[in-house]
């Protein structure tokens, strides 16, 4: 799996894999995103916050973009687009966000993938290059995950990608409109250390 890469401060960044690529999100996907999105709705709901009612509007894309462009300009998040590298179809997304320095140098993974898209591998390649960039631009020492307790999907590209159970909470988060538990999972920068480059 070859890494390429700006620099952890450029929108222009792009990580790629041998099937696909990631890049951050950039105002001519929001049509392509919109559809994924909208075809995927009944796929996404059950495991994401509930949808606004302009979720999938121009302007609400713009103001998506503009807080990505933010939290990444003050190293707090980093968001990216999954893409097919034969024809640049947009497959879904991965955020690493909640960035901590100091002591901490932790980041949260959160990711969705579009219906006709899943169960095909691509988010186990996009979590792989996620922590690659994660470890290996950002240098952080940890990187956390928490899925639904029934999300047996999610669980297994977590375990797959090297994460660890490493509990349960209680009332988490607030998914499809209900207070829920959910699993914890971190994986550290030394879990991956054989995998990283020698630079790293």
């Amino acid at each position: 799996m070859v890494l390429t890469f700006l620099t952890p401060s450029t929108p222009e960044t792009a990580l790629r894999g041998e099937r696909l690529y990631l890049r951050p999100p950039r105002r001519r996907d929001w049509r392509q995103w919109a559809e994924l999105r909208a075809l995927s709705r009944d796929f996404l709901t059950p495991w994401e916050p509930t949808w606004a009612g302009d979720a999938l509007s121009r302007s609400a894309y713009r103001r998506r973009l503009q807080r990505y462009a933010e939290e990444w300009e003050r190293d707090e998040g980093y968001a990216f687009f999954l893409f097919r590298k034969d024809d640049d179809q947009l497959l879904g997304g991965i955020t690493l966000g909640n960035v901590r320095r100091g002591v901490a140098q932790c980041g949260s993974f959160g990711y969705w993938m579009g219906v006709p898209f899943a169960g095909q591998g691509y988010m186990t390649d996009s979590v792989r290059l996620g922590l690659r960039f994660a470890f290996g631009t950002l240098g952080l020492h940890r990187v956390e995950a928490a899925c639904l307790v029934h999300n047996e999907a999610s669980r297994r590209v977590l375990e797959k990608t090297g994460f660890i159970r490493e509990g349960l909470a209680r009332g988490y988060l607030k998914i499809d409109g209900a207070w829920q538990d959910h699993l914890l999972y971190a994986i550290l920068r030394e879990d991956l250390r054989n995998s990283l480059p020698q630079s790293v």
